[in-house]
């Protein structure tokens, strides 16, 4: 039976719509800082936690950048089911899969990829993979009981319960869904339990009630909710020491009772017991969940999440949000959905519980809550969209940070401030576009990137210099390169003090670069060293790409040993590395393929030039939405020239016969316009054909090839039409 919004959930949306927005962003944000907090002592024990730390109060580790982890992949892409499909509870456990398909690599990043039958997420992509359709992927009956109860069942969940404010049963049909892909019974009802506390923390400020709320929509009888119903009279019975509790769970609840590498319950254990102790008290929660070890950045990630929707943006401490910046890194098979900042994922989820509400957005919210990611707001309270400062001389010290000092288009802009400034100097605001490896201190969960902006496309800004500046400011907006280690710049402005100046810059044509930096410099003109203040109201990019990217200019990203990447690409399968200068993409059995470019890009020229080594398919890709959707154009065995689309396969859509020859460079052109595509070989155009079957309207480019091929690409360019 299909569960729809109830009129209480309608009516908390409708009256508290800028509270829902805050409370969203407030327990991603939990989120985010819960797998922090818990990454680098995952698997430890409560002993080995306390010998080494004592009691826990902030992060035990430091990081330049958090990498991917996949406690964050799951959450961020099973919710684009909602997108793809319908974001209405008719969604299915099926689609659902799909959407792993789509946007995880095959066996590498994103997953703990830990074997069939030792691995819950592995073994569900394998029989996923393999057409063992969700439920059944998860299934008990399919996998066993030890596969199907680990923890994964609920370290996916929380944004369930973040589209279904005050609303546990919507919240609890929805993760029973997404759970069941990769598991079954309590291994499922423990994502039910967890997205509805969420749900229920939006209108329940008792604990206790959201405990209550969570477990009312699993079985009475079920391991989960006896454990539970154990851990919650402990702790009536022992209200004062959590440690005690602990102790409780360990003897009752422990690992040695359960099979398998992470089973659910234990870790579900030290869950309530961190919510029932903490007080109602966002640190002391996470503190409690982190020193009980076992799965720590599963489990302290889950309470963050309850307890960010509980206690609001205000119960977060900033001790624990300015490390983190706002930044959140992916491993998808997209790369600029792997480089996302907070404030985006709390619009995209909570559009998503206004959409299912049937709510309209607040009028004020509507262009952010619309933003595909490239629009900066800065509208949360405390949110830096991990923005971040720089300047070339050295000694100067400088920090961003959330202001409702000045606004010009709400009610809050980021405030940049250098300690000291002296004339001539630069001094810059900005977003990182594109990560590399030395900006991590690991390489978590493998991600890999695409850059965020492109040449051809347009920049522009809003900024704001205090009339306390003593000296006259120029300021401009600039793109960096970072295969050249150069800045390529828009227009010089003099500012005008005490108000809001507009700066723009439509970035030209280029080749053979990687723009990892967009944001504004600063440059005083005169005057002595003072302190530097700018505020930023918004800053907002995109537009149509025109560039061409030679493959002797790129590199190989080095992690580590096992973890290279192709610079500006991710991959869905395949060996791609970089080969004489040139691409070069080579697999045993299914098709190849490797990404680059934004999710986002509809209409567009894309040319291409191959060169094929062995084997009988060397393709192309455009409109690529992910593994499983795209379309595919090249040369094909018995000597022709094939568009492909692909749907959870490959499928032929129109064939003409070209003779074709190992070591020839051939030029592949595609123009995809609306939903028609005409292809070009060396110029002689060979194929057209209109998609009138659901057509894919929107998506980046690729490379591919099938059935144990070998494929040299010696560059492309794109032009946006």
């Amino acid at each position: 039976m299909e569960v729809v919004p109830t009129e209480s959930n309608v009516l908390y949306v409708v009256n508290n719509r800028i509270d829902y927005l805050y409370k969203v962003y407030a327990g991603w944000l939990g989120k985010v800082i819960g797998v922090r907090h818990g990454a680098n002592v995952e698997g430890w024990t409560y002993e080995k936690i306390a010998r080494t730390f004592g009691e826990i109060t902030e992060y035990p580790h430091a990081f330049k950048n958090f990498a991917a982890d996949d406690d964050t992949n799951g959450p961020m892409v099973f919710l684009r089911a909602l997108e793809d499909y319908t974001h209405t509870s008719e969604i299915t456990a099926e689609q659902i899969g799909l959407t792993w398909l789509n946007y995880a690599p095959d066996g590498h990043g994103f997953f703990w990829w830990g074997g069939y039958g030792k691995s819950s997420e592995h073994t569900a992509y394998l029989n996923l993979k393999n057409g063992i359709m969700a439920p059944r992927s998860g299934s008990i009956t399919q996998n066993g009981k030890a596969v199907a109860e680990q923890i994964g069942g609920q370290i996916f969940i929380d944004v369930w319960g973040l589209i279904a404010p005050g609303n546990p049963q919507l919240a609890a049909e929805y993760a029973a869904k997404v759970a069941s892909v990769s598991h079954d019974r309590n291994g499922k009802y423990g994502g039910m339990f967890i997205a509805a506390c969420i749900a229920s923390a939006f209108v329940e400020k008792d604990i206790g009630k959201i405990i209550e709320s969570g477990l009312s929509v699993i079985p009475k009888n079920c391991e989960y909710t006896r454990m539970a119903r154990d851990v919650i009279h402990f702790y009536h019975e022992n209200p004062d020491n959590w440690r005690d509790c602990f102790q409780f769970v360990y003897e009752n609840y422990g690992y040695d009772r359960y099979p398998g590498v992470c089973h659910i319950i234990p870790n579900s254990a030290v869950i309530i017991l961190s919510l029932l102790y903490s007080e109602g008290d966002f640190s002391k929660a996470i503190n409690i969940c982190n020193m009980c070890g076992w799965d720590t950045d599963c489990n302290v990630a889950n309470v963050g999440t309850i307890m960010g929707v509980l206690n609001g943006i205000e119960g977060i401490d900033e001790k624990w949000r300015k490390p983190i910046n706002d930044f959140l890194c992916c491993s998808t098979v997209i790369g600029t959905l792997n480089i996302l900042d907070i404030p985006w994922c709390a619009s995209y989820i909570a559009n998503l519980g206004l959409k299912i509400a049937g709510v309209e957005a607040p009028a004020e919210w509507k262009k952010i809550l619309a933003s595909k990611g490239s629009y900066f707001h800065f509208e949360y309270p405390g949110s830096t969209h991990a923005f971040r400062v720089a300047t070339d001389e050295q000694h100067v010290t400088g920090f961003v940070q959330n202001s409702t000092e000045v606004s010009s288009s709400g009610e809050r802009s980021l405030k940049a401030v250098f300690d000291v400034a002296h004339p001539g100097n630069s001094y810059r605001m900005y977003h990182q576009t594109y990560y590399s490896p030395a900006d991590f201190n690991d390489s978590r969960y493998d991600p890999s990137f695409s850059p965020l902006i492109y040449p051809g496309q347009s920049v522009e800004t809003r900024i704001y210099i205090p009339a306390s500046m003593p000296f006259p400011i120029q300021a401009r907006l600039y793109v960096k390169d970072r295969n050249q280690n150069k800045r390529h710049y828009g227009e010089k402005k003099v500012v005008q003090k005490a108000t809001w100046t507009e700066l723009t810059y439509d970035i030209p044509y280029l080749e053979n670069v990687c723009l990892e930096q967009v944001g504004v410099e600063l440059i005083p003109q005169e005057g002595w060293a003072h302190d530097l203040i700018c505020y930023i109201d918004y800053l907002e990019f995109g537009g149509k790409p025109h560039y061409q990217i030679d493959f002797q200019h790129e590199r190989m990203e080095v992690w580590h040993g096992l973890h290279k990447e192709v610079s500006q690409f991710t991959y869905l399968r395949g060996l791609w590395t970089l080969e004489d200068g040139q691409l070069s993409g080579s697999y045993y059995g299914e098709p190849a393929e490797i990404y680059t470019g934004d999710l986002n890009w509809r209409d567009y020229t894309y040319e291409a030039a191959l060169i094929p080594k062995l084997g009988d398919e060397h393709l192309v890709l455009f409109r690529v939405q992910g593994g499983i959707r795209s379309y595919a154009v090249g040369l094909s065995g018995d000597h022709k020239v094939t568009l492909y689309k692909n749907n959870n396969g490959y499928h032929a859509l129109v064939s003409c016969d070209f003779t074709w020859e190992y070591e020839q460079k051939y030029n592949m052109k595609v123009d995809a316009i609306g939903n028609s595509y005409t292809v070009s070989v060396n110029g002689q155009q060979l194929l057209q054909y209109t998609d009138r079957d659901q057509p894919y309207m929107t998506g980046q480019i690729g490379f591919a090839n099938r059935n144990g091929s070998h494929t040299h690409y010696e560059k492309f360019a794109v032009k946006g039409m």
